[in-house]
């Protein structure tokens, strides 16, 4: 596949929505490219005492209705169209659940399970470093994405901090989410991605006047979001049946433990070994039968083959851009229904907002609380875009696009374009 298809997907469904609803030409031109695009170069001393030169994005797409907000990855594939495209997809996801801030997204392109611990933490500390003044609490907040986790973003955190002013030290604690609760990051954070999908998994089981209980359900990448949404999954009474990550696939029609499975990955950071069951193809995840599927890995895993070999009524997209086009036209035409992307796993950055308010406030959120101003907000979401999908006869994807981006028209029209 060529190598910038999730930018092309990305820009060409904002295109065709845009064109469809008649969005503002003003409008279609300025989030047709990002705002800015930052690259840097920087040297990180390794444990065998040379330096390396590492390479790092930070796209910010658009800041219209606040800061810029999105993950950093640390993966060796990271390029600047996927980081591009990624962006994009902040910007429309936080317009859709209507909170105050932008889209933005980072990146180094490493793989870090090649590096030790300290020069893991270098690299993150350095990396703060480069972008200066690009980022900071009010203007660009970085969050965990793959191969980043709350202990990189504490290490991000102190260093800033330690660039800080002495006035602005606890303020800067608002420079990133995702941290730990003792370092100020919120409760609930960890898990709000993954619980954030089956929160909208139980959206569309209600509008199906069913339940979760005795559902079959399978995952693709068994990290924070896939692990974390089995576990919701489970606890709702469904039956995982399959599933696969980087080192294989695991299929039990009677069910796999969803929390067994998580203390194994944690561990061992692949589903491989995992009660010495048999490890399987990539094909024989695709092949088992399951209500829902819930791809949690990299874009682009679902393309036309695996389309033609699954068996499901239901895709909740943990990651981003998880299906191909063609994969989800073919997909649609065969009846299987989707909660796209930018609904589906925003419970993070909807959290993430409820971390950056609580450090802005000093305050602190007991997990229940959090957990219930997120399930109305994605409720009420998924409500909405239903209806106007319904009403519109459009797919769930275009819905989204197309009520994020008449929100952005809306705020771009009251406001107007300075100067």
């Amino acid at each position: 596949m060529p190598e910038d298809l999730l930018y092309q997907s990305v820009t060409r469904k904002y295109s065709e929505v845009a064109k469809h609803i008649g969005l503002d030409p003003s409008v279609t031109t300025i989030l047709s490219q990002p705002k800015n695009e930052v690259m840097v170069h920087f040297p990180v001393r390794m444990d065998d005492g040379q330096h390396r030169i590492f390479k790092g994005y930070r796209i910010q797409h658009n800041n219209i209705l606040g800061p810029y907000k999105g993950g950093l990855r640390f993966h060796s594939d990271v390029r600047l169209d996927e980081v591009k495209a990624l962006a994009m997809l902040m910007t429309i996801k936080c317009s859709l659940v209507e909170l105050p801030l932008g889209g933005g997204k980072g990146g180094i392109k490493f793989d870090p399970e090649e590096l030790s611990p300290g020069e893991l933490e270098r690299v993150s500390r350095r990396f703060v470093a480069a972008l200066g003044n690009n980022i900071s609490p009010g203007h660009d907040i970085p969050a965990p994405d793959v191969g980043t986790n709350p202990q990189v973003m504490v290490w991000m955190m102190d260093t800033y901090m330690n660039l800080a002013g002495p006035d602005q030290k606890h303020q800067a604690r608002g420079i990133v989410t995702g941290k730990p609760v003792d370092c100020g990051g919120t409760a609930g954070r960890e898990k709000a991605t993954g619980t954030g999908v089956v929160m909208c998994i139980e959206e569309w089981a209600n509008r199906k006047d069913t339940t979760l209980k005795g559902m079959t359900y399978s995952v693709q990448g068994f990290g924070n979001v896939g692990s974390w949404a089995a576990i919701a999954m489970q606890g709702h009474g469904a039956k995982l049946v399959a599933v696969n990550d980087h080192s294989g696939s695991l299929v039990d029609p009677n069910g796999l433990d969803a929390h067994a499975l998580k203390a194994h990955v944690d561990e061992h950071h692949q589903i491989n070994g995992f009660e010495n069951r048999e490890v399987l193809s990539r094909n024989a995840f695709f092949e088992q039968p399951a209500e829902v599927m819930i791809p949690a890995a990299l874009q682009n895993q679902i393309d036309t083959h695996e389309a033609e070999i699954m068996q499901v009524k239901l895709i909740a997209e943990g990651a981003n851009g998880p299906t191909t086009p063609q994969a989800e036209a073919y997909l649609i035409e065969k009846g299987v229904e989707f909660i796209p992307d930018v609904l589906a796993n925003a419970g993070g950055v909807i959290v993430s907002y409820f971390e950056w308010v609580q450090n802005r406030t000093n305050d602190s959120w007991y997990e229940d609380e959090v957990l219930q101003k997120l399930q109305r907000r994605l409720a009420n979401t998924y409500q909405t875009v239903v209806d106007y999908a319904e009403a519109e006869s459009m797919d769930m994807r275009a819905a989204c696009y197309a009520k994020a981006l008449k929100h952005l028209e809306s705020v771009y029209q009251q406001r107007g374009v300075f100067p």
